[in-house]
């Protein structure tokens, strides 16, 4: 095995096989989606979800988290591929620590006899029990300063008061809501040579959320590479793999692009 990890590198492979040469404990953060359902042409390549779970758990830290982002295939009803891999992984032994929803705003596919679909599952799952990291991500609240609340209130119906002070944020809910497509997911008209991209301020947030400046943050599906732009910018060493050398030069493309456009020293290796 080897005793040193390829940060900040691109990687054409299987991603089962890659992680092998990985060493034990040495990832802080995956934000992945895996090519479920056969919904996308991936150019014939098979995924083995749990192969890929157990990997990420022998080569995850204790309190690292790993965002697996899945829906369900719909014809004639629901798969339900997403509650499996996520029972999934809980067999092999990683906590659900959260079950978020990826809500998209601008989503075309209408159906006939149900109501449209916008939405895919961001399963938040962690090592050993809770995160090691969590960065809360704050929304304003309506309203803010001191005001008398109501407390305690009894069975008689009377509303006791007392003063208190409302905050001027609040954490988000775990209902998290972008636009898709041209312009939506991204700006980089060469990542829709990919035929799925999840949108980079997606990426983005899981990666302020669960990490730190200067952490390791893998996608072991790299395809276009969202998710390592998104490291870069923010400071954090990347892995993306990918069994496609066609998906691996659109990441990089995008990457050195960004690279350059911030001034970034990076020396990508792929």
């Amino acid at each position: 095995m080897s005793a040193k990890l390829p940060a900040d590198r691109l990687i054409v492979g299987n991603c089962v096989e890659v992680m092998h040469g990985f060493p034990d404990k040495s990832i802080d953060l995956t934000v992945t989606s895996p090519p479920y359902d056969q919904l996308r042409d991936y150019k014939g390549y098979e995924f083995d979800p749990e192969g890929i779970a157990s990997e990420l758990l022998r080569v995850t830290k204790t309190g690292g988290v790993v965002v697996w982002i899945v829906g369900d295939k719909i014809n004639g009803g629901r798969t339900m591929t997403s509650f499996r891999q996520a029972l999934m992984f809980q067999e092999l032994g990683w906590c659900v620590h959260d079950t978020m929803i990826y809500q998209k705003k601008n989503t075309p596919f209408m159906r006939s006899n149900a109501y449209t679909n916008c939405w895919e599952f961001m399963f938040v799952f962690s090592k050993g029990g809770p995160p090691k990291t969590f960065n809360p991500l704050k929304t304003p609240t309506v309203r803010s300063g001191e005001e008398m609340l109501t407390y305690n209130k009894r069975p008689d119906g009377i509303n006791r008061k007392r003063k208190a002070v409302l905050k001027k944020e609040k954490t988000r809910t775990n209902i998290w809501a972008y636009a898709v497509g041209s312009g939506g997911s991204t700006k980089d008209k060469v990542a829709f040579q990919h035929p799925a991209i999840f949108p980079e301020k997606l990426a983005e947030e899981h990666i302020l959320s669960w990490s730190n400046e200067g952490d390791i943050v893998l996608d072991p599906m790299c395809g276009s590479g969202t998710t390592c732009k998104m490291a870069m910018l923010h400071n954090r060493h990347f892995i993306g793999i990918d069994i496609s050398s066609d998906y691996i030069d659109i990441a990089k493309q995008r990457i050195v692009a960004s690279a350059k456009e911030t001034g970034s020293q990076l020396s990508l290796v792929a």
